[in-house]
């Protein structure tokens, strides 16, 4: 059964359409990522299944309810999106930020109770914040501040993840880390994840499905292997790419086929 599924859905802003007709539905223990040219409209998609931006026209369906007929609070209950933008310019600690996901069940204003600040641990220890939960969030890295947007979002507990270029400003160890815990949390908890990526290995490595947006619009939705293909990709974004079977596993393996073939970039000696 789909969670979450947009039929028809068209966004625009100032009636400039951005995604145009939109069919798409996700699953419990999948991750879907989303992938494009820059400016092909994959946050503005994640904005509609967010419930931040309402549709020029067609539906987002929120558990067999229209989005926009359920109240924000009880969205925020089963539904949970990082954006790639935020607003770090308030002085809170990391802990402080994180508890913020506990709203949609506590409320602004209740205190937490001991089971609140349990799920607020385990949201920091997930994404290896533990040392640094009592850190002012303004003094963070944009990595440190990336993992915990993502712990906030874990501590509202939902059913669906929507994640917003999770692993920008991040280096490779953490890119791999919190990647396998999106994986995770869709395989062995049922979570639906649906993540926008620009780095097309980290889509062909950690997600179940692909949804490739071209020109605002569907250009095709399946597996890695069968969305990732060299001369689709090359015609979607421009450059000629070249796709071979990953050496180590049995996935696609993306690379630019690009420069003089004949030079070396490698020192033989």
């Amino acid at each position: 059964m789909s969670k979450l599924e947009l039929i028809d859905v068209t966004c625009a802003y100032n009636e400039d359409p951005v995604v145009k007709d939109i069919c798409l539905q996700t699953h419990p223990g999948e991750v879907l990522a989303l992938i494009g040219p820059n400016g092909v409209g994959k946050s503005t998609l994640l904005l509609a299944m967010g419930r931040l931006l309402r549709p020029l026209d067609g539906k987002v369906i929120l558990i067999n309810r229209d989005l926009w007929q359920t109240s924000a609070r009880d969205t925020a209950r089963q539904l949970a999106f990082a954006t790639q933008s935020n607003d770090m310019s308030w002085a809170a600690t990391v802990e402080q930020v994180v508890a913020l996901g506990r709203a949609p069940h506590r409320g602004w204003f209740m205190p937490l109770t001991a089971h609140d600040q349990q799920i607020v641990q385990k949201a920091i220890h997930l994404v290896g914040l533990d040392h640094l939960s009592s850190r002012i969030s303004t003094e963070l890295s944009g990595g440190e501040q990336q993992r915990m947007v993502l712990a906030r979002v874990l501590a509202q507990e939902p059913s669906i993840l929507l994640l917003d270029e999770p692993t920008s400003h991040l280096d490779l160890k953490y890119q791999t880390d919190i990647l396998d815990l999106i994986r995770k949390l869709a395989h062995e908890e049922g979570l639906t994840v649906v993540v926008s990526l620009h780095d097309l290995n980290l889509a062909a490595s950690y997600s179940d499905r692909v949804a490739l947006l071209k020109n605002g619009e569907l250009a095709i939705a399946g597996t890695p292997a069968q969305v990732l293909t060299a001369d689709r990709l090359s015609q979607v974004y421009g450059v000629p790419i070249m796709v071979i079977k990953h050496p180590l596993r049995d996935i696609p393996f993306i690379l630019p086929n690009t420069g003089p073939p004949e030079e070396s970039y490698y020192d033989e000696t």
